[in-house]
């Protein structure tokens, strides 16, 4: 009876002493991936003041 209990007792022991992990656990990171519009847009606004300050200059 004494060995059963010992047995038990180191099994209660030891199954508690490896319940948790050393090492942090490995998270890996989120990849966000953005859409890109066209490459046109870039152009479009710088455009847009060329023939804004063209319009000006003619003006006078």
């Amino acid at each position: 009876m004494k060995k059963i209990a010992l047995a038990a007792a180191l099994a209660a022991a030891g199954s508690t002493a490896f319940a948790g992990n050393i090492e942090p656990v490995a998270v890996e990171p989120v990849v966000i991936v953005e859409d890109t519009s066209s490459s046109a847009s870039g152009i479009v606004v710088p455009l847009i003041a060329l023939i804004l300050i063209a319009a000006a200059v003619a003006a006078d």
